[in-house]
């Protein structure tokens, strides 16, 4: 198969190609639902446009006794079942899966990393034998003793050259604590550029776009601040529950499961600083920067600047659904929330003064991410009193998913004599500009990966960083005697969050 060459589009302005270079990709805990749903259909959908090397091999680490070809025909239904083109492309898909390769061992037996670092020794023939990604896709607690492991087998050495590297999902730690203690341990094994901390919403187009949005375009940036902006809301929705994970999120919560890591980004890449140049560690010291300069919430503040709440049992789509504390695995009486909303404020010049209303949930209305950067209203309203009740504020709104694209709304006059405004709204989606399908946001962190490019990575301070923020509010809501607000499945969200954001003279953004 013929390799094409790869731009990578973050980098405006620099005419450099790559192509990934041959490598074998160690897929642990390649069972499970992470394999199956997203990474076997993203790197599928790599090799058929040609963005894989020629030389790959895919092995899936996993403790089920397995041969080969029953691993190859576990992948075959999941690319049939989760990727759209692999059912009619069989010839491409049986192409594909003479890469991949099984290994069974259990992640807390060093023998059977020996035993991997002999398999891939057997392979010295290939070219991808010399470069080596190890894809954690297991749960948190497997990571420690799995990167141990891997360490004490020496499969973070090269020694006949090439390079190695290790894709961590998230969570990457459950607090301050916890997270400095995995990058401590993940450092004592690998360099920090051998590290990609996986964030799949940095994969996702609009995400990318945002960067390019504000830095290739000279219409937007000189009013990305606070002389003209009021506010800005981040919303995560989504109208699924807990989906029969209820023990993993009994022990997460929306806060450590969507706020720190996928909002926190988009917190990020909304009020960063322009880097020097798009190489990794200039955008992730913007980001951090940011990160730096969030006003620390204290255990005091919490009740002032926060906002949790539970779904309970309604109607969603017509359907009966149970509430959370009625869900597989969910203690009666916990008091894990999912649904959280946040005010914070940034301590610098570009953005003092500006609040950023941040709110996620679960069993909302509909499934939906969105940034809203609310502009300040006109200085005088000449239009009359009429105009002055119908005019509403400039909202530029990113649409993360499922519709990505970018909206801006802007008052007009309504056609005839009356002379009355209406507000009207200019749309912009990928799917009808471009005509091709949005590509999955795994196949470009899987790529990027392959690449040696971390740009959409997170690093250890950012990390750790943003679990300094939400920390003390995770410990007050722990210690909390206060009763959980309670939401019916298919609202937006308990009461106590509409007063929240109105006791500032604003409200959240109609989805």
């Amino acid at each position: 198969m013929l390799e094409k060459s790869y731009q990578n589009p973050l980098r405006a302005g620099m005419r450099l190609q790559s192509t990934p270079r041959a490598a074998s990709l160690i897929i642990l805990g390649a069972t499970g639902d992470l394999t199956r749903r997203k990474l076997m259909p993203a790197l599928f959908s790599l090799f058929k446009q040609g963005l894989l090397p020629s030389d790959f091999t895919i092995i899936g680490f996993a403790r089920r006794p397995k041969t080969n070809e029953e691993f190859r025909q576990d992948m075959r239904n999941a690319l049939n079942q989760f990727s759209a083109s692999a059912p009619g492309e069989p010839v491409a898909v049986e192409r594909f899966l003479e890469n991949v390769h099984y290994h069974r061992g259990d992640f807390t037996d060093q023998k059977a990393y020996e035993s991997l670092a002999q398999l891939l020794d057997s392979r010295k023939e290939s070219n991808s034998a010399a470069n080596k990604i190890f894809y954690l896709a297991t749960p948190p607690s497997q990571y420690e003793a799995i990167i141990a492991n891997l360490g004490l087998a020496h499969l973070n050495e090269n020694p006949a050259g090439g390079w190695t590297r290790i894709i961590i999902e998230k969570p990457f730690g459950r607090d301050l604590e916890s997270a400095s203690a995995l990058n401590k341990a993940a450092r004592s094994v690998f360099q920090e550029n051998q590290i990609y901390r996986i964030d799949h919403y940095l994969g996702k187009e609009t995400v990318q776009n945002l960067l390019v949005f504000r830095f290739a375009n000279g219409i937007f940036e000189p009013i990305w601040n606070r002389r003209y902006v009021d506010h800005v809301q981040i919303t995560v929705a989504e109208s699924i529950g807990v989906e029969g994970r209820g023990r993993f999120f009994e022990e997460t919560g929306i806060l450590r499961d969507i706020v720190q890591n996928h909002m926190m980004q988009l917190l990020c890449l909304v009020a960063m600083e322009p880097p020097s140049t798009f190489k990794a560690n200039a955008v992730r010291d913007e980001k951090v920067k940011v990160l730096h300069a969030v006003r620390p919430i204290t255990e005091e503040q919490v009740e002032q600047l926060t906002v949790r709440g539970q779904y309970a049992a309604g109607s969603l789509f017509g359907a009966q659904k149970p509430g959370y504390l009625q869900e597989d695995g969910v203690s009666p009486d916990s008091t894990t929330e999912t649904y959280a909303a946040l005010k914070l404020e940034l301590n610098n010049w570009r953005w003092a003064g500006v609040p950023f209303y941040l709110r996620a949930g679960k069993r909302l209305p509909k499934r939906v991410t969105e940034i809203a950067i609310y502009f300040r209203e006109a200085p005088l309203q000449i239009f009359g009193p009429q105009a002055e009740e119908e005019a509403v504020p400039n909202v530029l709104a990113l649409n993360i998913q499922p519709d990505e694209g970018i909206s801006l709304r802007f008052d007009s006059k309504v056609p005839g004599p009356s002379g009355l405004i209406r507000p009207v709204t200019m749309d912009f989606r990928y799917g009808t500009s471009f005509g091709e399908v949005t590509p999955d946001a795994y196949e470009r962190l899987l790529l990027d990966a392959w690449l040696g490019d971390s740009t959409l990575f997170t690093r250890a301070d950012e990390n750790e960083i943003a679990w300094d923020i939400v920390t003390p509010i995770l410990n007050t809501w722990a210690n909390s005697s206060r009763k959980l607000p309670q939401y019916l499945i298919g609202t937006w969200g308990p009461k106590e969050a509409d007063e929240f954001i109105k006791r500032d003279g604003r409200r959240w953004r109609r989805l």
